[in-house]
């Protein structure tokens, strides 16, 4: 971590205690990718994966990295999850978890729900909690604050093969958050979900995470998603994955499904679609 991010993140910590920029205003960068490329190899081909990325991310903005598929949105993700090696490049980051905590650092939110289906709804969200050492009696009540926030609290019981798949993407979002972490990556939590139940999952998240001193990035593959969900939106470029466009969101908090008909949604949407055209 370099000493810059280093004291954003210090900077950070205070900010959770006393009110934390919004993006735009003053926030610095606690996250950075400069000029990084990512490729993977085998015996007969190279695959250049993304190419040159370099964006940083301010103290809790959300951000949405917007692309056709196989364009390294996910890869990107990897990247800043500590889960994919960079070959050339700079990455810095000010979310490293505190040493001795089992709270902050980032946590991962995947295109499935990945849930353990021998363990209840409640052991599911406390699991993180239990791999780094809290205490039950600490934990609970995290995890039924939780629960009650998602509308899962009468669920807590059940396993779940017993959920509707959007039911449990929203175990999975209280999993995520069970750490308070600094920052959350979501793979496009949603791709699975019909276009009904994945609006009803999209205002759960703003309603969640807005309630909270956090950074987000968040990839998908839908502008109406990226839009609805974030403060700013990188659009990259089929593969080799790059970034073409960097536009922020014109739209206010709370937000509401409505938004998206706005004039400023719709005209953020045709800049989109015109960025993603094929060249």
């Amino acid at each position: 971590m370099s000493s810059g991010l280093q004291s954003a993140a210090d900077e950070a910590r205070s900010s959770r205690q006393h009110g934390a920029p919004r993006a735009g205003e003053g926030a610095r960068d606690v996250l950075r990718l400069t000029d990084v490329s990512v490729s993977f190899h085998n015996r007969a081909s190279s695959l250049v994966a993304v190419e040159s990325l370099a964006f940083g991310v301010p103290e809790n903005q959300v951000v949405a990295l917007l692309g056709p598929s196989g364009c390294g949105k996910s890869t990107t993700l990897r990247l800043i999850a500590g889960l994919q090696t960079f070959e050339k490049g700079r990455f810095e980051t000010a979310f490293a978890a505190r040493a001795g905590s089992a709270f902050g650092g980032i946590s991962m939110m995947f295109q499935s729900p990945a849930l353990l289906d021998w363990k209840t709804v409640e052991q599911n969200v406390e699991l993180p909690l239990k791999i780094k050492g809290v205490r039950r009696k600490e934990a609970a009540p995290l995890v039924e604050n939780l629960l009650d926030i998602v509308g899962l609290s009468d669920f807590a019981r059940r396993r779940p093969y017993e959920l509707s798949g959007g039911m449990q993407q929203r175990v999975a979002l209280a999993r995520a958050l069970v750490t308070e972490p600094a920052l959350l990556l979501l793979d496009e939590p949603f791709g699975a979900l019909d276009a009904i139940t994945r609006d009803e999952m999209c205002v759960e998240v703003e309603r969640v995470t807005r309630g909270r001193s956090m950074t987000t990035i968040l990839v998908t593959h839908s502008i109406s998603e990226a839009i609805f969900l974030a403060d700013r939106i990188l659009v990259m470029a089929a593969r080799p994955g790059r970034i073409i466009e960097d536009l922020a969101v014109p739209l206010g908090h709370p937000r509401h499904l409505d938004d998206r008909t706005s004039e400023a949604a719709r005209s953020l949407e045709v800049s989109l679609l015109s960025a993603l055209a094929p060249r």
